[in-house]
């Protein structure tokens, strides 16, 4: 696409700049429990998350996640003291999804993509653990196995729901240029960098777009659905738990070669113990990771809606969910092979071992015949 032609008249009317940042707090989190610790706070709100306006046949959550209010927050972007509301919503495979909402009003269009840029920089790790820690103090219980992963993961989203003049998205897309919201870059990127970085868009109706890139999203939505948020925020959250889980195995199988070869290198009479010991730990680390991997998979199901659909599709492989996936899946395939090998090695050294106990019973049956003959 060439560079658009600028109309300075064109802002946006109304619409909301939505910062997330993604963090694996625990092996699971108990949703009912949750919801209970949170409504025992003083205006502790919480809800149950459902997509506002597609059908529940058509797009759903396996395990609808909560969504928790927050306190405002006050933030200081582009020259202006702003509060943002902020939201957490909590799935139940350990990953809670912080959210800082910029509510935007009459704004010129350079001004709301220098809140854009100012929303991505400004808002630092310390805000975000300050938020975590709000909502994990009190939901300790409802973790199952807590743990500080490291592993986070942000996004961001640019929302219009209504322009300061009619503007139809074929319109849009010559008038506005999208490439330094989408980019965060102050410098005019190539013609095949602008190509690139457009090449997601999706349009439903002839006033509606969706542009998303890896780390930004451009989402002009009149009827004021949430529903293409909701949809990437999942995505981001499938993201965060295949990469957990990527990087536990990355540590996880030096470990599992240096303890076979401990294994091996064990007496002979105690190998079929070590080896069956470490066969049953890397099944329950193969079992655990495949449980909690499927269950993120399976966090939405999108069937008839297919506009939605494409988005989410777009959404996972731009993110390289699957693929991340895959690298987790060769691993545990590794993992499985291995304590299969071990399983069938601890089995072999008991069957040595038992005929090893058998010839020594033969050969002590055989002496004490020898000296019964002797002593006749």
């Amino acid at each position: 696409m060439t560079g658009p032609h600028m109309n300075p008249a064109i802002g946006v009317k109304s619409g909301a700049i939505v910062a997330l940042r993604l963090f694996d707090i625990a092996y699971a989190i108990d949703l009912a429990r949750a919801e209970a610790l949170w409504a025992q706070r003083q205006g502790g709100g919480s809800s149950r998350s459902q997509l506002s306006a597609t059908p529940a046949k058509a797009v759903a959550f396996d395990v609808p996640p909560v969504l928790l209010s927050l306190d405002a927050v006050p933030l200081h972007l582009d020259g202006n003291g702003l509060k943002a509301a902020a939201t957490a919503r909590l799935y139940d495979f350990g990953v809670v999804a912080l959210a800082l909402r910029i509510p935007v009003a009459d704004c010129d269009w350079a001004a709301y993509t220098r809140l854009c840029n100012a929303a991505a920089q400004a808002i630092d790790g310390a805000l975000w653990e300050e938020l975590l820690g709000r909502v994990r103090r009190p939901l300790v219980q409802a973790l199952h196995r807590p743990y500080d992963s490291g592993v986070q993961e942000d996004y961001l989203l640019a929302i219009v729901q209504q322009w300061s003049e009619p503007l139809k998205t074929a319109e849009l897309e010559q008038r506005l240029d999208l490439v330094p919201l989408l980019s965060g870059d102050k410098r005019p990127l190539s013609e095949g960098a602008r190509r690139e970085l457009l090449r997601q868009r999706f349009s439903y109706y002839e006033d509606d777009l969706v542009v998303i890139t890896w780390d930004r999203a451009f989402i002009v939505e009149p009827r004021g659905d949430s529903d293409v948020a909701d949809v990437l925020e999942v995505a981001n959250a499938q993201l965060l738990e295949q990469r957990y889980y990527d990087e536990l195995l990355d540590d996880e199988l030096p470990r599992m070669y240096d303890l076979v070869e401990q294994a091996q290198r064990a007496r002979h009479w105690y190998a079929p113990r070590r080896f069956a010991d470490l066969a049953r730990r890397f099944h329950a680390l193969v079992a655990e990771v495949t449980e909690l991997t499927e269950k993120a998979d399976n966090a939405l199901q999108v069937t008839e809606d297919v506009y939605l659909a494409r988005i989410y599709a777009a959404a996972l492989e731009l993110f390289r969910v699957h693929k991340i996936g895959a690298a987790v899946d060769r691993k545990l395939a590794i993992m499985r092979d291995t304590y299969t090998a071990l399983y069938d090695e601890a089995a072999g050294r008991r069957g040595e071992l038992m005929e090893l106990a058998i010839i020594a019973l033969i050969a002590m049956e055989l002496v004490v015949a020898v000296l019964q003959l002797r002593g006749h």
